[in-house]
């Protein structure tokens, strides 16, 4: 079986699937590629492009079996998972489902919010930067209407105010479900160490919205907690670039319900 992860640099969502995959123990050919670049839009060997065009995580990584694209991050650490070493998911039916629920809030709103802050701050001047034609080009391997005027909105600083506001009182909502989550004692969010962990701690922005981490001790413990973790040290050697944190490409759509 042919297994193949294309994956940007140790951060957002490329940096919770490779902290799956070292956490699973999966061997899987990693294939590094540039996301600002556009090169998730040009990958070799797709026979299926379904999973690439309908990428609602934007420019999230991409798993290839047997030519199948598989896309969004927290399937992707499923699948690992399940072809691991199985630990990575509660086995009582209920944790499980309070481990997927709290997966989809923070892709919906904590992902997104995370991704429009990071775009603004990293993306938008190297995009801004590019020349009308290689930007053209680049946008023209985009399927997805809605992806590609994402990246047109970066490269033009459509960055409204009421969405910055909104963005980082998403993450500061993030932040405090996070903490209470954790006031309790426990290390990690769902008790175990679960995919929850792997999927929240990209997405949380210490470094563009610091306020909100005041006062949040137990956030502190396990964020210290999480990078220390075996997964998250070996996907951080992944990285090519001094300052992961900073390399994003357009990403999640931003929330239509609030």
């Amino acid at each position: 079986m042919s297994k193949i992860l294309y994956h940007g640099e140790p951060a957002g969502p490329s940096l919770t699937v490779l902290a799956a995959l070292a956490e699973s123990g999966v061997e899987v050919e990693c294939r590094p590629i540039n996301l600002l670049a556009g090169e998730r839009h040009m990958l070799p060997d797709i026979t299926d492009s379904v999973a690439l065009d309908m990428g609602v995580e934007g420019e999230g990584p991409v798993l290839v079996i047997d030519g199948e694209a598989m896309t969004e991050s927290v399937f992707i650490a499923q699948y690992f998972d399940e072809m691991g070493q199985g630990n990575l998911q509660p086995k009582d039916a209920y944790k499980h489902w309070e481990m997927l629920m709290w997966c989809r809030r923070v892709t919906e709103r904590g992902a997104p919010a995370a991704a429009f802050l990071k775009c603004q701050s990293y993306a938008y001047p190297t995009l801004a930067g590019m020349n009308d034609a290689d930007f053209a080009s680049l946008t023209a391997a985009i399927k997805s209407d809605d992806l590609r005027t994402r990246w047109m909105d970066v490269r033009k600083g459509n960055f409204p105010e009421e969405q910055v506001a909104d963005s980082r009182s998403k993450i500061i909502s993030l932040a405090e479900m996070s903490d209470t989550a954790l006031a309790d004692g426990r290390d990690w969010l769902m008790g175990d160490f679960s995919i929850a962990d792997l999927v929240t701690y990209p997405w949380l922005c210490p470094d563009l919205v610091p306020e909100a981490f005041n006062g949040k001790p137990a956030l502190h413990g396990w964020m210290a907690r999480m990078a220390a973790r075996p997964g998250m040290t070996a996907a951080q050697k992944r990285g090519a670039l001094a300052n992961p944190e900073e390399c994003w490409a357009p990403g999640p759509e931003i929330n239509r319900w609030g």
